[in-house]
């Protein structure tokens, strides 16, 4: 085990920029630390780092190391943790992202019931509507939703989900139903920040789409803000089928051209490319899979 810890005292110390540093992350002194990264040093026989009485710098090729070093250390972290689990069962912690909205209305309950069956594993569920640096903040996998074209993620299709025009019926008594795209930019629409044109709402088959400039007097950064503002007669909510669930079962509000199809898109699980997936990750993938057709929400 000396060269995995003398690898992971030079990864940890060059990502840092500080044996002290470094030493607090592994959990060990700053001795032993810059004693694993001279072991390290003299078995491959070239300097690895350049040190300073300020900072800790690299080398060619430490450079070269670093390039490969940690994607090595966590395939071996998920072979001895897929060996493990496989005589004994999932466990350990499970860092997953998503959006606030759709990670309150599903990722939450998902992760519950995925759970049940492994009592063993603890889930670290981080909502945020930016998305995140998977790499920079630890995270296993992010459930996305829309397109995602960062080179280094891997991203595995769970769905499409589809936007629909809702109104109360209070409002419409007052102002009218629309009955093609193009009245929507007579009315009070409730902007949504978050979607990638929040003003211009896209209606129609692909093949005849038709985009609208929309205004209102709010607007909002969440799709479920933007349905509840909707059902209190504040104007038209344009917003994926999974956050209008009671409001629309209870009436409260209604869909509004329903032959006119809204902007769809994929839900995907994403994940780093070029690391092997942990057992239990692709596992909760797996069951994110068959557990969003059985919630019917898409």
């Amino acid at each position: 085990m000396d060269l995995i810890d003398e690898l992971k005292a030079f990864v940890a110390t060059a990502q840092t920029g500080s044996f002290t540093v470094a030493a607090g992350q592994l959990g060990v002194s700053n001795r032993l630390t810059s004693k694993y990264v001279a072991e390290l040093e003299a078995r491959l026989g070239v300097r690895l780092l350049q040190r300073t009485t300020r900072k800790v710098g690299l080398t060619p090729a430490g450079e070269d190391l670093l390039a490969r070093a940690p994607a090595l250390l966590d395939d071996l972290d998920a072979l001895i943790g897929d060996v493990s689990e496989g005589s004994r069962g999932f466990a350990g912690v499970i860092r997953v992202s998503a959006s606030v909205t759709f990670g309150e209305i599903w990722v939450a309950g998902m992760l519950e019931r995925f759970g049940r069956a492994h009592p063993a594993l603890s889930f670290d569920l981080r909502l945020n509507d930016r998305h995140v640096d998977l790499a920079a903040e630890g995270i296993d996998v992010a459930f996305r939703l829309g397109r995602t074209e960062t080179q280094s993620l891997k991203a595995r299709k769970l769905g499409s989900f589809r936007s629909v025009l809702v109104a109360s019926p209070d409002y419409l008594a007052r102002r009218g139903t629309p009955q093609v795209p193009a009245d929507l930019a007579l009315h009070d629409c409730i902007i949504d920040t978050n979607r990638r044109t929040p003003r211009r709402w896209v209606l129609g088959p692909e093949s005849a789409a038709e985009a609208v400039t929309v205004q209102g007097r709010f607007q909002v950064n969440s799709a479920r803000a933007a349905v509840d503002l909707a059902a209190k007669g504040l104007g038209i909510a344009y917003a994926p089928r999974f956050v209008l669930g009671g409001a629309l079962a209870a009436g409260q509000v209604v869909r509004l051209l329903p032959d006119q199809p809204g902007e769809d898109g994929p839900l995907s699980a994403v994940y780093l490319e070029g690391r092997v997936l942990p057992r239990k990750v692709r596992a909760l993938i797996d069951f994110a899979a068959e557990d969003i057709r059985a919630a019917d929400i898409l």
